[in-house]
């Protein structure tokens, strides 16, 4: 199986690339009956279930789609979040995992291993894959996606630009970075370019919540992109997707999702933070401990469909890890 992303950028993607009906596009596509085809998506994404897991009934009667997403940075996992698209009520929850939360696994025994961004550079995505699941109650993961920093500006543009109100005035440089690193972006209101868009995702200096702050504002990116494609030609915006991005979807799971999600909107997007604290742990580094029961109180919510809102579910104090990428 490919491993699959690098930014949060690509949660947009997967909504344009697999909740959108607009497909004739598609390169290879011979057969037109695949888009009036029915097909089972049980059998297309099947998936295992933990039956050691306490949410074991309702993970395996929920009609949902599980998709991780992976920002991948120098063979790191930066930005790590879980897309849950309930199938019946068109809702989506976005599930973002601090980088730093705390997995400790066997025979990784450094204080960096036992990071939950480290499990992606020893072992790769289904390392990842089953960490989150662990760490989210047992939760079937169906399908992963990928996308580099130049597929995002390349999205990005294609889109004309992402609206953002930026918070504070985001200003870092790293002249050893490669290439160079200088983001100056001012305050307030602007429609972001995709240069500009990727300086974004990657700034986490300055945050007054560290690097849960920067993960509230990934979130906000990506509902403002997602609004943005859905009143653009989808058709352009998804050429330029299947571009710039690797997915081992096939497009008769592709068209099945799409035709299920026709009256998906930006108002059913829900964002949640896996709870928890940051505090110091192991060699003085900083790590998110996450919250069991917590956890179990955000997936009993977003699994009955409830109505409100959890953006604020981890709060946290500053993260020590404030560099910009």
């Amino acid at each position: 199986m490919k491993s699959f992303i690098k930014t949060c950028i690509v949660t947009m993607i997967l909504f344009v690339c697999i909740f959108t009906p607009a497909f004739a596009w598609w390169e290879g596509i011979q057969d037109i009956t695949i888009f009036t085809a029915e097909t089972d998506l049980s059998e297309d994404l099947p998936v295992l279930i933990d039956e050691n897991s306490p949410f074991f009934q309702t993970f395996t009667e929920a009609n949902r789609l599980n998709v991780l997403l992976m920002g991948i940075n120098t063979n790191l996992a930066d930005t790590i979040m879980l897309v849950s698209y309930d199938m019946d009520t068109d809702e989506i929850s976005i599930i973002s995992i601090p980088r730093d939360t705390y997995y400790p696994r066997e025979g990784y025994n450094s204080p960096a291993q036992k990071k939950l961004n480290s499990s992606y550079s020893s072992e790769g995505a289904l390392s990842l894959a089953t960490a989150v699941s662990d760490i989210l109650q047992g939760i079937p993961i169906n399908c992963y996606m990928k996308i580099d920093y130049d597929g995002v500006k390349n999205i990005v543009d294609s889109m004309g630009g992402v609206p953002m109100n930026v918070p504070f005035h985001m200003k870092y440089s790293d002249p050893y970075d490669d290439p160079p690193l200088n983001i100056d972006i001012p305050e307030g209101y602007q429609v972001l370019d995709g240069e500009s868009s990727v300086k974004f995702l990657r700034y986490r200096k300055g945050y007054p919540e560290g690097d849960i702050g920067r993960i509230k504002a990934q979130q906000e990116f990506m509902k403002s992109a997602f609004k943005q494609a859905l009143g653009l030609n989808i058709i352009s915006v998804a050429r330029s997707v299947v571009q710039n991005v690797e997915s081992d979807v096939d497009v008769k799971t592709v068209v099945s999702l799409a035709k299920k999600a026709t009256n998906l909107s930006s108002d059913n997007i829900k964002t949640y933070t896996v709870p928890g604290e940051a505090r110091n742990g192991e060699g003085g580094l900083s790590f998110w401990f996450s919250d069991e029961e917590q956890i179990k109180q955000m997936l009993t919510e977003i699994y009955s469909g409830s109505s409100s809102e959890n953006t604020e579910g981890a709060e946290g104090t500053d993260s020590a890890d404030n560099s910009a990428a």
